[in-house]
């Protein structure tokens, strides 16, 4: 299993720049231990490995590489926490959400739901057009369903899980199949007091599609929601919202939909690039 630092970036902004060594191979628990205090966490994919620290590491990381044949150092990288993130780590408004980074003191106004969020090196910051929009879909529902269940495939930093239990959803299964994103999803659910609420748990979506749930949430890949809806798994859902995808790619999605009793309720354009479908299965 991949390891987190979480420890010394829940409450405060630890670090300001990022040394990540890209490793063919997979790390063992074992090896990971002995990367030192500052090492962040590792970021599967597939069979490699992407090791992030807040210090040049090179010699720590070439010493474990040379003790395990399996292993490999493919590439290193020097970015900026904010380069990685895409911007800066400060509070931020979506509508009604105030999110907030742990470590600024920040008082929410009349109305405005606040999240304490800590991306640590994860995705899903509220930069991103297409989390955004997710939020602004999960606004647009909430009065419509009472006592309701959500599915978030792909939780990344747990943000619209959380944003889902802020707006009243009783239960949140929120998953993602990188061990990294599921660990700092769950410091964020702590962060938040939304332990009774929110479960985070390691899985693939195609495997946890069946759970029974009135809302689905998956802000992934195209290519897996692709396959989640040719397979039809969403509809033993009443609503759904599907996003991460280009225009070209939410075009073919609601090919797709079109398939089935759907009703597309509303979906967002942002530059004309990146899509959101917020969904309703008929008859639900």
């Amino acid at each position: 299993m991949n390891t987190l630092n979480i420890d010394r970036i829940s409450t405060h902004s630890s670090y300001q720049d990022l040394y990540i060594y890209y490793v063919e191979g997979s790390l063992k628990r074992e090896e990971e231990s002995h990367l030192g205090l500052t090492f962040l966490g590792n970021w599967a994919e597939e069979d490699s490995s992407f090791l992030f620290f807040t210090q040049p590491s090179k010699d720590l990381v070439q010493r474990i590489i040379d003790k395990d044949k399996r292993l490999r150092l493919i590439d290193e990288f020097h970015f900026t926490y904010e380069e990685w993130l895409g911007g800066k780590v400060i509070p931020r408004k979506v509508s009604r959400f105030l999110i907030v980074p742990p470590w600024e003191d920040r008082q929410q106004n009349d109305g405005e739901l606040k999240m304490l969020l800590n991306p640590g090196v994860v995705f899903g910051t509220s930069l991103h057009p297409t989390t955004r929009d997710s939020l602004l879909a999960l606004l647009e529902i909430s009065d419509r369903l009472l006592s309701y269940r959500v599915l978030d495939l792909g939780t990344g930093t747990g943000i619209l899980a959380i944003g889902a239990a802020l707006l009243g959803a009783e239960k949140v299964l929120a998953v993602d199949n990188n061990p990294l994103a599921v660990r700092t999803a769950t410091l964020n659910v702590k962060l938040n007091g939304l332990e009774e609420s929110i479960e985070v748990r390691e899985c693939l979506a195609e495997n946890i599609i069946d759970t029974p749930s009135d809302l689905l949430i998956a802000n992934i890949h195209f290519d897996i929601i692709l396959k989640l809806v040719k397979d039809g798994g969403f509809i033993k859902k009443k609503y759904f919202i599907l996003s991460g995808l280009m225009r070209s790619q939410a075009m073919d999605i609601k090919l797709e939909l079109s398939r089935y009793p759907v009703e597309i309720v509303h979906e967002w354009d942002n530059d004309m690039v990146w899509r959101t479908i917020l969904g309703r299965i008929k008859g639900s």
